[in-house]
This record gives structure tokens, C-alpha cells and sequence, in this order.
């Protein structure tokens, strides 16, 4: 059996037709999900970008003892694993951070397409000495293929061409829809039919405090975020009609997932998946000769709660209700071919979920920036060292309660999910006892992950 195991970098679940988006086009993440095990209560580990990738490639809870960094030695990744039992693991990725400053993430890939030309937005803000080669890329596109995701996704099909009579894991990452939302107009006019092509970056932060920034500003960034979703649709379509052509249909494992999701005015107006100390037009650069800080960055379940599809062979579609994390997926993919499980692994395969939706899901899930404490500098976002002026949230899923943590005084909310779900009213004062025992599952959380003792002793209290 072969593996292909599709990641799409800050791909909202509720802007998807299968999790009951009827706005937004996405017909063949559509078409795959009837044939699937959809995954209703899926949710981040680490966050943002890269903490996931190490949460997908080797199963752990790597917020516990790393950050945005390469992977530690003798960590064992995924495609590790694979390649040892004579899979020939392969990835076609244009998310930026998997080479650059020494990071390792091509780790057990036998075959590793790094696809060039996606940056932060601040990769086209110029800058007095500063130039970066996504300019000159861009630069160059002529045609909706030029782009980084069709790219990624054709990289992906030329290789499946040559290999697809071995045993393989195929693994594909595109950064789209990222920021900058750049897709062909044709796309964005899906959602703006008068759309002027106006590159709109995000402020990572509150639309409201940008002097002159106007909600229509705002919705014209959604629009060309929601025209990237359906390319990528598009792209994850020839991939997967190529997958049927080859005849592999029958015989392959196809996961589709993201890292987290993105704020477009949700909760008081935030636009972006962090907040930041702002810069005079409200965005990031690469350097802090203005001492830019992460400041209070709160992990609603618009940003932690993901679409995750398995189509397995032999697997009637269904859905799953039951709680389950990313750091689940690595275990399930050794589930599904037979293989053992290593001890390592704090993941819990979702095999058994994908034949019984009835199987009990997760207690509790964590989702979290790795833990770090306020000045402490950090990369996250891309990888610039910023230092934090503010505890990280930390998000506690459990049942129909979510509580979002943080170890400042009076700061922490609690939210019904099912009375409440865009969370809109914070009811920790009515119901602190609950709060409580959510937070006592945090504790023993980082007790049993081996947190250091600098980072959980500010977490040993919940403070009102």
C-alpha cells in the first residue's frame, strides 16, 4: 500500500464544502471527502508552521522540548522509518523554512523537491538594502502554472510518473493559502467579481488599531485568501484524478490536512494568525531594528481547529466525531501499512477511528506555540528571532469546553463549544471549577512531557 499525505499551509476547515462552507468552492477536497473518514474535531499541536511540520514527521509533542528549529539528533522522523522499510519516500514541498538556516526537514526523504519562490509577505515590502528571490520569481510568472502551488502539486505528479509502480510515501506541502495572497484574478473574482488586484498583506493584529484601515480592506484580503483555497482545490484535484489514472486508487492512502487556520476580523477584529508590536503600516520585516515583539496572540478555534480527510482502501467514508491531534497522523500512516509503532511516538493511530466512528477519541487536546516564557526570543511565523512580550496562549480542548490559557492574571477565557461556537461569550467566572480541572489537565500534560521546570512554574496556577 503507498501513502500520499497532502499538507496545505493556514487552510481554514470551515472554508471547505465538506465541513458545510457553501460559499466557497472546493469541489475536489468535495469529491475526496465523500469518498473519506472526515475528521470533525481535529486540532493542532504545536503551532504555527514548522512546530507542526515536527509534530507530523515524527508523532511527538514537540512544543514540549523544542521550537522553530531544525530537527534535534536523534529525533526519528516518518519518512525515516518508511525508507527503512524499503518505501521510497518522497516530498514535494514550497513551504520556505524547510532548508533555510540550517533546517533539516528533508529528513528520510530519498527524493526531496524543494520548490523555491514563497516567502512572508515582508519578501515583497522593499527594504533599503534588502532584496529577496521571490521578487525575481514572481517577477517571472506568466500563467496560473508558474504559481508555487501548481508547481508543487505538477513536481508531485512527475515524479508519481516514474515511481508509481514502487511502494511509496509521497508527501506534499504547499504554502498556499498563505499570505501573500497572489492566486490569478479569475480566482479571487469568484468572491469579488469587481476585484482591482490589489495585493492585500495582513496586519497580525487588530484591523481596528491601523490608523485609516478600513473593513472593506479587510474583505478584499478574505476574497484573494478564498481565491488561493480554490486553486489549490483545483491543483489537489490533478493530483488526485492523476492518482486515478495511474491506477492507485485501490491501493493508496490519501490524507489531506493543514497546520492551523487565520483570523479575518473574528474576535474584535483580528487579521492575521499572531498579533504583533505594530510597524508603521502595520506589518512584519525582516529585521527588529523597530523592537517588534509578539505580543497577546490568542489560539481560537479558528486557528486551531482543522479539516483532516483519510481515504484508506477498503475503508467505508464516514465521519468522526471524537477528539484527535496532528501529532496522531504519523502513527495512523504505520497503523495503516502494518508497521510497528515506536515507543517514542506520543501520537494515537486514528486507524481504529477510521473503522469505528463510535471509537472513543482523545480526553483532552493541546494546542500551543512551543513553550516559552515572556522575553524570551522566538521564532515563529518565519524565522526571525522576535522576542515575546506576552505568555503564549495555550488552547485546552476537551468535550464541549475550550479553554484558552494563559498564565497572566485574569487573562485566561473559557468557552462552551456547543452553546458557543464562535465563542463569543467568555463564561470562566461562571463556571471556574470547570476552568480549573481543564488547567490541571495542562499541568500534568507538561509534568508528563518533561517541560522544564522554567517554563511550567509560571503555569502552575490558574490566576482570576
Amino acid at each position: 500500500m503507498n501513502v500520499i499525505w497532502i499538507v496545505s499551509d493556514t487552510f481554514r476547515r470551515d472554508h471547505i464544502g465538506a465541513y458545510g462552507n457553501r460559499r466557497i468552492h472546493t469541489p475536489s477536497l468535495d469529491a475526496l471527502a465523500t469518498r473519506a473518514v472526515r475528521f470533525d474535531s481535529h486540532y493542532s499541536a504545536g503551532f504555527p508552521t514548522m512546530p507542526t511540520r515536527a509534530d507530523h514527521q515524527t508523532g511527538r509533542w514537540t512544543m514540549s522540548f523544542m521550537g522553530w528549529q531544525p530537527l534535534p539528533d536523534g529525533v526519528t522522523t516518518l519518512a525515516e522509518i518508511l525508507a527503512e522499510h524499503g518505501m521510497h519516500t518522497a516530498a514535494s514541498v514550497d513551504t520556505p523554512y524547510y532548508l533555510r538556516d540550517g533546517m533539516n526537514y528533508d529528513r528520510g526523504f530519498q527524493s526531496f523537491f524543494m520548490n523555491a519562490g514563497q516567502d512572508s509577505l515582508w519578501s515583497l515590502i522593499p527594504e533599503p538594502g534588502y532584496h529577496h528571490e521571490a521578487l525575481d520569481i514572481r517577477a517571472a510568472w506568466r500563467s496560473e502554472a508558474d504559481r508555487n502551488a501548481p508547481k508543487t502539486f505538477m513536481a508531485a505528479i512527475r515524479w508519481l510518473e516514474r515511481h508509481y509502480k514502487e511502494d511509496f510515501f509521497l508527501y506534499v506541502d504547499t504554502w498556499d493559502p498563505h499570505e501573500p495572497w497572489d492566486a490569478p484574478s479569475y480566482y479571487t473574482e469568484l468572491y469579488l467579481p469587481d476585484y482591482d488586484g490589489e495585493l492585500v498583506l495582513p496586519l497580525y493584529g487588530n484591523w481596528h488599531d491601523m490608523p485609516g484601515y478600513e473593513e472593506s480592506q479587510l474583505r478584499k484580503g478574505h476574497a484573494t485568501y478564498c481565491g488561493e483555497i480554490t486553486m489549490v482545490d483545483t491543483w489537489v484535484g490533478f493530483l488526485l484524478k492523476s492518482v486515478e489514472n495511474m491506477g492507485l486508487a485501490d491501493n493508496t492512502v490519501v490524507i489531506f490536512t493543514t497546520d492551523h487556520g487565520f483570523y479575518f476580523g473574528e474576535h474584535g477584529g483580528l487579521f492575521g494568525k499572531m498579533s504583533s508590536d505594530k510597524y508603521p503600516d502595520g506589518t512584519l520585516r525582516p529585521y527588529d531594528e523597530l523592537g517588534s515583539q509578539w505580543s497577546y496572540s490568542p489560539l481560537f478555534e479558528e486557528i486551531v481547529r482543522l479539516p483532516l480527510l483519510i481515504r484508506a482502501p477498503e475503508i467505508p467514508p464516514g465521519t468522526y466525531s471524537g477528539l484527535s491531534s496532528a501529532i496522531d497522523v504519523m502513527p495512523t500512516v504505520l497503523d495503516l501499512l502494518g508497521m510497528d509503532i515506536p515507543a517514542f511516538v506520543q501520537g494515537r493511530s486514528l486507524a481504529p477511528a477510521l473503522r469505528d466512528g463510535s471509537y472513543s477519541g482523545r480526553e483532552f487536546v493541546i494546542s500551543s506555540l512551543p513553550f516559552a516564557n515572556p522575553g524570551d526570543p522566538v521564532q515563529s511565523v518565519d524565522n526571525f528571532l522576535r522576542d515575546l512580550k506576552d505568555f503564549p496562549v495555550t488552547t485546552v480542548t476537551s468535550g464541549e469546553w475550550s479553554l484558552l490559557y494563559s498564565p497572566e492574571p485574569g487573562v485566561s477565557q473559557l468557552y462552551n463549544l456547543k452553546a458557543d461556537p464562535h465563542q463569543l461569550e467568555n463564561v470562566i467566572e461562571r463556571h471556574m471549577d470547570l476552568a480549573g480541572e481543564l488547567h490541571k489537565l495542562l499541568v500534568e500534560f507538561m509534568r508528563e512531557t518533561e517541560v522544564p521546570a522554567r517554563l511550567l512554574k509560571p503555569r502552575l496556577e490558574l490566576r482570576m
